[in-house]
C-alpha cells in the first residue's frame, strides 16, 4: 500500500487499517510458527504497511499539537 492512498484516507479509516494489519500479522505469525514459510515475504509487507499507517497517524497527531500551540 502507497503513502499516498494512506493519506487520502480518514483518521478512522486508518484506525481501522492499524487493528485490521495487526489481525492479519497476529494471524501470519502464527502460520510461520506452524512451518508455513509461504507467508514470510507478505508478513514483511504486512509491517511495512502497519508502520506507515502508523507514521501517517502520528503526523497527523504532531500537526494538531502544532496548530494549537
Amino acid at each position: 500500500m502507497k503513502a499516498e492512498e494512506l493519506r487520502d484516507m480518514g483518521d478512522e479509516e486508518l484506525r481501522d487499517k492499524v487493528e485490521e494489519l495487526k489481525e492479519s500479522i497476529f494471524r501470519m505469525r502464527f502460520k510461520l510458527a506452524l512451518g508455513n514459510n509461504d507467508v514470510v515475504k507478505n508478513l514483511q509487507v504486512q509491517k511495512k504497511d502497519l508502520a506507515r499507517v502508523k507514521t501517517i497517524l502520528r503526523e497527523r497527531e504532531l500537526a494538531e499539537e502544532r496548530k494549537s500551540v
